[in-house]
């Protein structure tokens, strides 16, 4: 609620530790106020309190999927949220193309 009356930003870490039960309230919050966004609304109805929405707010989370403990992210959920996934970096090769752009001919060498 905070979020959607202020119209920051909030991401939350480790979002696939939530039970179960907890993740399917926030489904259904988070949902009413993306609806709300979508219709333009400058104030929506939300939990039988009508609040002030800022459509600049946003959302976002992290998870770790496969490790023990961690929840299934329910559908209806996964509808509410872009998928990004993240890798380590390769730094040699980070390196050798910043080398090569300045204009080092021996570029891998020098990366390694």
């Amino acid at each position: 609620m905070g979020i959607a009356q202020t119209g920051c930003w909030g991401c939350f870490d480790e979002f696939n530790r939530i039970s179960i039960e907890v993740l399917s309230v926030i489904s259904t919050q988070y949902k009413t106020i993306l609806d709300g966004i979508r219709q333009n609304l400058t104030s929506l109805n939300f939990m039988d309190e009508e609040i002030r929405l800022i459509n600049t707010n946003g959302a976002f989370i992290t998870m770790n999927p496969g490790y023990a403990g961690r929840t299934e992210l329910p559908e209806n959920l996964k509808a509410l949220f872009r998928s990004v996934a993240m890798i380590v970096p390769d730094l040699r090769f980070i390196c050798e193309n910043m080398l090569m752009s300045e204009g080092f001919i021996k570029a891998r060498p020098l990366a390694n």
